[in-house]
């Protein structure tokens, strides 16, 4: 599937942003089971760490949506550095998502790189697929 309907709400939440302490506004956009996109924007407090990742917020619009499953990700920020999810919302994303989920990782020309949920969270705690390994 083409990611420019996930860039572009992503861009969108993105500039709706709530980052006064940081600067540093992100989106991040994602495709539910059923086709539809869910986007979310960081959301900063002065109590830290009380403030909420984008892809949080895009996770709770989703579930709020009825959505139960991701098949998609991208998250977008500005700089020149390519900004990946932090490990919380990694491990939030595989209570939605499988290894293979493609996670988009771009900035506002576009996406930069595209990697697995399965290499950005490798042994993750959570998926159901994942079978324990055996002992000799």
């Amino acid at each position: 599937m083409a990611t420019q309907d996930l860039l572009q709400a992503a861009l969108t939440a993105q500039a709706r942003a709530h980052a006064p302490y940081s600067g540093f506004k992100v989106g991040a956009a994602l495709r539910a089971a059923d086709g539809t996109i869910h986007a979310g924007c960081n959301v900063e407090n002065a109590a830290f760490p009380q403030g909420q990742c984008a892809e949080a917020t895009a996770i709770g619009v989703m579930v709020a949506a009825g959505g139960t499953a991701i098949t998609e990700i991208l998250v977008v920020a500005d700089g020149p550095e390519t900004v990946t999810p932090c490990g919380g919302c990694r491990q939030r994303l595989v209570e939605f998502a499988d290894p293979a989920t493609p996670v988009h990782l771009a900035g506002p020309e576009g996406v930069r790189a595209t990697v697995s949920l399965g290499e950005l969270l490798p042994r993750a705690f959570g998926w159901r697929q994942v079978k324990p390994e055996s002992k000799p």
